[in-house]
């Protein structure tokens, strides 16, 4: 945490925060994993045993030998990730407290000392019915988490708001993030998490990376081990920055026709 105290991250985290309605409270849960413990950093509460238990098959998913990523794995690893549960997926009532948490990440980010920073947003729902049924409640779910940021928050200056333009991210507490979507029917064994999830990983990551040299070295030994687990690379896969990102959210091989059915609102 940064060297933060419980009560600085109470004043950073809780009282600033801008999502404050009942539903917020009541569906927030923003949690860290330190010194082997899961806490919620926002109401220091016992995550429930349903939280506790998601959080490490997550942990176990992630550190196992045939999940691919390895900026995840160093997120995971380093402790630079937060964690949070919430109910059915796409959760209009649960959006509040993701929106919340969402916003606490992003004021934590300065003060988590790791290299790969993200947050973890899995859904206690087991209702998946294939691909596309994700897909189509992934854009749903953004779009009620938008609905909800756009009333205190502009959308980051630095990305796009036209899931259509290359330059697209989608953007939370003013903030871009990339986000990766899991669950159990994903095609893609790095995507093929037990319940749905949707994991937002900081755009920031990305520029530092590649200003540090690091990018291409990455992006290939994630590509190399795509190759090695799962015998031939994402199709949806393309460099960061070469075109619209929004495509590859769902984690499907979309269509060249394929149209992103999100449209975020012009302004707060």
């Amino acid at each position: 945490m940064g060297g933060l105290n419980p009560q600085q991250a109470l004043s950073l985290y809780a009282s600033d925060n801008p999502f404050q309605s009942a539903s917020a409270y009541r569906t927030s849960n923003y949690s860290a994993y330190l010194d082997g413990t899961l806490f919620r950093l926002l109401d220091w509460r016992e995550p429930t045993g349903q939280a506790k238990m998601t959080h490490q098959l997550f942990r176990s998913f992630v550190t196992n030998d045939r999940f691919a990523c390895v900026g995840a794995k160093g997120a995971v690893m380093s402790g630079g990730y937060r964690f949070a549960l919430y109910d059915r997926f796409p959760s209009p009532n649960a959006s509040e407290g993701l929106a919340r948490d969402l916003a606490a990440f992003v004021a934590e980010l300065p003060h988590i000392a790791a290299k790969y920073k993200t947050f973890v947003a899995v859904f206690n729902d087991t209702t998946i019915a294939g691909e596309a049924d994700f897909e189509e409640r992934l854009w749903r779910q953004l779009d009620v988490l938008h609905a909800a940021d756009v009333r205190h928050f502009d959308w980051n200056p630095s990305v796009s708001r036209d899931p259509a333009d290359a330059r697209f991210a989608f953007s939370a507490a003013g903030h871009p993030f990339f986000v990766i979507g899991m669950h159990p029917q994903a095609s893609r064994l790095s995507r093929r998490f037990a319940l749905p999830a949707l994991v937002f990983n900081s755009h920031e990551q990305f520029r530092e990376l590649k200003s540090s040299g690091h990018y291409a070295r990455i992006r290939e030994q994630v590509r190399a081990r795509e190759l090695e687990l799962q015998g031939s690379l994402n199709p949806n896969l393309s460099d960061h920055g070469d075109c619209s990102e929004a495509g590859q959210y769902a984690g499907r091989a979309v269509e060249d026709e394929w149209i992103c059915p999100f449209h975020p609102a012009s302004s707060v």
